[in-house]
């Protein structure tokens, strides 16, 4: 924790300062604004500070993210300030983060998950028409590679292209000009931002499964910051919590990263955690997808909460029972073990070095 972190008040009493880092985005700025409305009511007595930056991902527009080659591109100059303690924790969403985190950090939160889902956003003179009605050579813009694997697949009478920048810079490149006919963006930072009536519409998992850990937000703290992390740790939401250590695990057992197009789908239903992942050629014409399940309650009831410091794909969960949080990362790895019996790792190198020569 930094030291000296106390200022006066009105009243002379000392109150605690934390200091919370951030992205320069607005979106970015949103979500860091709704964790710190958290957790300013729940310890009202703590005076937070919010220090916003801006990361590689941020100044490199011109270049698609899978080529760049950075694992930590929306992550690591934050990451930098948490570690010279100019931060005392930082915001992110949790798709950014990678699965193995620098030695000396965790994530001390995951909060509630915003609809997970892709989303369709048409061009104005395109209003009424769907994906699938869209003239044949229409041009879709996104900049993951997941996304245009899976939809290339299923509408191959579209073309997409790369774009960049963030939402408020891709929407205004749709709109003021006639390069896109739709583009593809993440169902909740339109929400977040207010703009849920550009949704065209929604992609479901039979046409388009999301990202590893889309929709949530993580707070990363240093790891041996136990008094900031006991205080971020009430934010989990235990289901996104067992759902998103599941996807972590996959993606992190099949060494994937945003340079390959792997997707999941995870939902929790009579206390079962079910996992959907995939892997697809660049093009997505080659494709592996499987499901699996575990119980998230252990001998016929739910266990005891615990309190453990361990880390799992970079999660530190102290609240949340050891046994649910080892079954969700166990998902994880048996159906990444699944996938690569069939070939998805053959499947993955070549996607990848197709990307690195594009």
């Amino acid at each position: 924790m930094s030291e000296g972190s106390g200022s006066a008040d009105g009243t002379g009493k000392v109150s605690r300062v934390i200091r919370i880092g951030t992205r320069k985005s607005q979106l970015a700025r949103i979500q860091t604004d709704s964790v710190a409305a958290k957790l300013q009511e729940l310890y009202p007595d703590v005076r937070l500070e919010i220090v916003a930056m801006s990361t590689i991902g941020d100044k490199i527009l011109d270049t698609a993210l899978s080529k760049i080659g950075e694992k930590s591109l929306f992550t690591k100059e934050l990451e930098n300030a948490l570690e010279r303690n100019e931060v005392d924790l930082v915001v992110h969403s949790l798709k950014d983060l990678p699965t193995s985190l620098p030695a000396g950090f965790t994530i001390g939160a995951v909060l509630r998950r915003e609809n997970p889902h892709d989303a369709v956003v048409l061009h104005p003179k395109n209003a009424g028409k769907t994906l699938a009605s869209l003239p044949k050579n229409s041009v879709v813009g996104t900049s993951s590679l997941r996304r245009a694997a899976q939809l290339k697949r299923r509408f191959p009478h579209l073309e997409f292209k790369d774009i960049r920048g963030n939402l408020n810079t891709r929407l205004k490149k749709l709109d003021d000009k006639e390069d896109f006919a739709a583009i593809i963006l993440a169902a909740a930072g339109l929400k977040r931002m207010g703009w849920e009536d550009r949704i065209s519409a929604v992609l479901q998992p039979e046409d388009c499964m999301y990202a590893v850990g889309q929709g949530a937000l993580a707070v990363e703290v240093r790891a041996k910051d136990t008094d900031i992390l006991d205080m971020v740790s009430v934010l989990h939401d235990p289901d996104t919590v067992l759902r998103c250590i599941a996807e972590r695990a996959f993606l992190k057992r099949l060494e994937g990263g945003c340079s390959v197009p792997v997707a999941v789908h995870t939902y929790i239903k009579d206390s079962q955690l079910y996992l959907t992942g995939a892997v697809y050629s660049l093009d997505g014409s080659e494709s592996l997808k499987e499901t699996m399940q575990t119980s998230i309650c252990s001998g016929g009831s739910c266990s005891e909460e615990v309190d453990e410091r361990l880390q799992r794909v970079g999660v530190t969960a102290t609240k949340i029972p050891a046994d649910l949080q080892d079954g969700a990362e166990r998902l994880g790895v048996d159906l990444a073990d699944l996938l690569l019996t069939k070939g998805a790792k053959e499947i993955l190198t070549v996607a990848r070095q197709l990307n690195d020569a594009r």
